[in-house]
């Protein structure tokens, strides 16, 4: 038996090394084909950014973060938690780098506007609406770096823009988890003459991507759910930490007859929870297309891959 428990703890320790030191940094692009465009579209390419999680010293990330202008996306989609440090805005500014000349549309999450703090991991299971607050971030000064870059802030805004060609219509709501959305304030049915209806959300709250569904939005994109950061082998996420179900925790899915989703696993962590398990942090380069009846009906997962991108 203490040969076993000896073994145990070194598999337990080895598990835990491998997740803060490795897996952590082992950043990764996750490329997926959507068919959400209407018919005739030409194809877009977006970049989706979510939870960031920026810290100064965090060189590495920040590396990686400057390499993926390379892709070239037409359009950047950060759906939020881009802070972790009071002191990150600069360190987050700089490493988007030539991402902010390229057309982009954001929303907030909760660690934009309050700090991480050490919390109970049993809450994740047994008491998931908790909420603990840290100090208060500087947001606004990370909202007005963005703007003044040209890229849209779509808190409970709807607008419409051109990108490569193409017509987008977007809306988006402040962070759900944090209780801050207002879907009546963005609320009606999206345009159907747009090439693109774009919802935008943090945490992918079902009462908030129901509403988004019903306005008749044909790609509703959010982050904050980590993929689950913690997974285990052959079964997945083990929580979500909102109210939406395991199987959509990471990349594209349904909801609903004619809506598609797609959840970014993020790229960062919180300081007091630095480990990743079967979930490398990702950013997603997704490549949208024409719909092949109009809808949102054929393949959202086909084509995807992975595909490392390392800082140097």
């Amino acid at each position: 038996m203490k040969n076993v428990a000896v073994a145990s703890a070194g598999t337990l320790a080895a598990g835990i090394g491998y997740a803060s030191l490795i897996e952590r940094n082992a950043f990764v692009v996750r490329e997926a084909t959507m068919p959400v465009l209407t018919p005739g579209s030409s194809p877009l390419k977006v970049l989706h950014l979510s939870d960031i999680h920026m810290r100064p010293t965090q060189r590495r990330k920040q590396a990686w973060l400057r390499e993926l202008a390379g892709l070239k996306p037409d359009l950047v989609v950060n759906t939020g938690d881009n802070l972790a440090h009071p002191k990150a805005v600069p360190a987050v500014v700089q490493a988007l780098g030539d991402l902010l000349s390229v057309p982009g549309v954001f929303v907030f999450g909760s660690n934009d506007y309050f700090a991480p703090r050490l919390k109970n991991p049993a809450n994740y299971l047994t008491n998931p609406g908790h909420r603990i607050h840290g100090e208060p971030l500087p947001w606004q000064d990370l909202r007005a770096a963005f703007t003044e870059r040209g890229w849209l802030d779509m808190t409970h805004t709807r607008r419409e823009f051109e990108v490569a060609g193409l017509h987008i219509a977007a809306a988006g709501v402040d962070d759900p988890h944090l209780s801050r959305d207002r879907y009546a304030t963005i609320a009606g049915a999206a345009d159907p003459t747009a090439n693109l209806t774009l919802g935008l959300t943090h945490s992918p709250e079902p009462r908030v991507l129901d509403r988004f569904a019903a306005d008749g939005y044909q790609l509703v994109m959010a982050g904050h759910t980590h993929g689950g950061q913690l997974c285990l082998p052959f079964y997945g996420a083990i929580v979500t930490n909102c109210d939406l179900d395991r199987s959509r925790v990471k990349g594209p899915s349904r909801w609903g007859a004619r809506t598609q989703l797609h959840v970014s696993a993020g790229i960062g962590t919180s300081p007091f929870a630095p480990l990743r398990f079967c979930c490398r942090p990702e950013a997603t380069l997704l490549t949208l297309v024409a719909a092949p009846t109009g809808g949102s009906d054929a393949g959202t997962r086909a084509g995807q891959s992975d595909t490392t991108v390392s800082a140097r």
